[in-house]
């Protein structure tokens, strides 16, 4: 039988990843939890266990397998050639229930370390499939295991995967040698598989991720950021949201339709809050409505899923990247000069429509840089 390591009823489970990491280290074969679904995964660089993990499952041929790796900054180590739409997903996604299928070169990526065979298995064609799962123990494993796993659902090719580890123990028995037990899969639902080519992507299997999570996934996002979200950040995003609806001959609501999402927030902000008067005053002068715009203090999922933050002053910048550091090179002044812009709360609507001209001026810059680069096809 194999060895059950319960996830459940441990004290402290550094012990397991230890044991789990020595058995696929030596060839051996380990069913793992994930968010999704239970799976069973071999070491990549071991040819025989990957055959193994194929046989095991009846898998047929042309199936390609699935590379588990510790990260979404390792997925460059495999694609050199950087897609920004495969980035922003793997950036949003990863950790999570999504595997994406993208385009490689054997030459420059760590794919053309594998084995032949394993090669073969796992990238029958020109791409490779590559996930990082959400699961604390699985991803504790795979930071200490030297390489990528192989990993696929714990089921018979054709039948149902398992989303407890006895439904998996029934289906294998004693031909695999660890199995790792946490209850069930959190889900219950196989990975999203989404395949990007160049900067369009097309859903190869329906999974965890609905389609319309999948298309939200994938919109560029703009972020401006400043101190308490009532001021200058509303003014920023507001000024943005004007130019790109007329930059894309649409409305300001249907921006997001459009596949682009602006957003603001504060460093210091308290949720729930509105724009001051005065913002909201000299943005109607200027034919923007944000009367809905609710404070919200930056959080990480923000920081994360930005694809460009623009902040108001130095000190948001710094406070940014000292917090997120893989933020810094999406983190930049909105002032294309460097300058400061500085908060004009408690001063007069003039000294508000002075402000907002200074951010107008920056944010026109910065909407034309964005729209070149990140929508090419606008």
């Amino acid at each position: 039988m194999p060895v059950n390591l319960n996830l459940r009823t441990a004290e402290d489970t550094r012990d397991f990843v230890h044991q789990t990491v020595e058995a696929l280290s030596t060839g051996k074969l380990a069913v793992l939890p994930t968010e999704t679904i239970y799976g069973v995964a071999a070491r990549a660089l071991d040819a025989q266990a990957v055959i193994r993990l194929v046989e095991v499952k009846g898998r047929q041929g042309g199936h390609a397998l699935t590379l588990a790796i510790k990260s979404a900054e390792e997925m460059w180590d495999y694609v050199p050639e950087r897609s920004r739409l495969a980035e922003r997903l793997a950036r949003r996604c990863w950790p999570g229930p999504l595997t994406l299928v993208v385009n490689y070169d054997a030459s420059e990526s760590l794919v053309g370390r594998l084995p032949e065979a394993v090669r073969r298995l796992v990238c029958p064609g020109k791409t490779v499939g590559l996930r990082v799962p959400d699961h604390k123990f699985v991803l504790e494993v795979l930071r200490m295991h030297p390489g990528p796993l192989v990993l696929s659902s714990a089921n018979r090719s054709g039948e149902q995967p398992a989303i407890t580890a006895e439904e998996a123990l029934r289906v294998f028995g004693d031909e695999v040698d660890v199995v790792v037990t946490d209850g069930p899969a959190r889900l219950g639902r196989a990975s999203s598989v989404v395949q990007v080519e160049d900067e369009r992507y097309s859903i190869l299997r329906e999974g965890a991720l609905s389609d319309s999570a999948i298309r939200r996934l994938s919109c560029p996002m703009i972020l401006f950021v400043c101190t308490g979200n009532t001021c200058r950040s509303p003014l920023a995003e507001g000024f943005a949201r004007k130019l790109l609806a007329e930059r894309l001959k649409c409305s300001m609501d249907a921006l997001e339709e459009r596949g682009i999402i602006v957003s603001s927030a504060g460093i210091g902000a308290i949720a729930g809050g509105r724009a001051s008067h005065e913002t909201l005053t000299v943005l109607r002068e200027w034919g923007v409505n944000l009367e809905d715009h609710q404070t919200q203090p930056l959080a990480e999922s923000l920081v994360r899923h930005a694809d460009v933050i623009y902040t108001m002053g130095s000190y948001h910048r710094e406070t940014i990247v000292s917090q997120w550091p893989s933020a810094a090179p999406r983190t930049m002044l909105l002032s294309p000069d460097g300058l400061e812009i500085a908060d004009p709360i408690g001063g007069s609507l003039d000294e508000y429509r002075a402000c907002a001209k200074m951010i107008l001026g920056a944010v026109e810059k910065s909407v034309e840089s964005f729209v070149s680069e990140l929508l090419p096809q606008a």
